[in-house]
This record gives structure tokens, sequence and C-alpha cells, in this order.
């Protein structure tokens, strides 16, 4: 599911997230960060993550 929101960002919530919309994040992408913020709370805190770092979490999270 995405959600555009005010700040022009295109919100993706996780595939992982539970029919009742429980712990999950959502992520939307920049030209030189990633976003994620808590689905729960989207008016809270965002975390930015460079481009680099990001590639390199997902590489890690996916065992390469």
């Amino acid at each position: 599911m995405t959600t555009d929101q005010p700040d022009g960002r295109v919100w993706t919530k996780s595939s992982h997230s539970g029919p009742n919309g429980g712990d999950c994040v959502e992520v939307a992408a920049g030209p030189e960060a990633v976003y994620v913020r808590d689905s729960k709370a989207a008016g809270g805190p965002v975390l930015r993550v460079g481009r680099d770092g990001w590639a390199a979490f997902v590489a890690l999270a996916a065992g390469r």
C-alpha cells in the first residue's frame, strides 16, 4: 500500500504488516535518502538514511 503525503513523499507500507496494521514500518525513497517511519504514527518522527546506508542494510537483511 502506498500513501502520498503533503511532504511530497510516497510512503510504502511493509508487505509483512499484519491485517490489523500492527507493528510495521513505512518507507519513502528520495533522491539522496530513504525515509523510515512507524506506520501507526505517520505524523511522528522520521528516520533519514543515506542511500548507501540503506543499500547496506537491505543487503544485510537479505543475507547477502
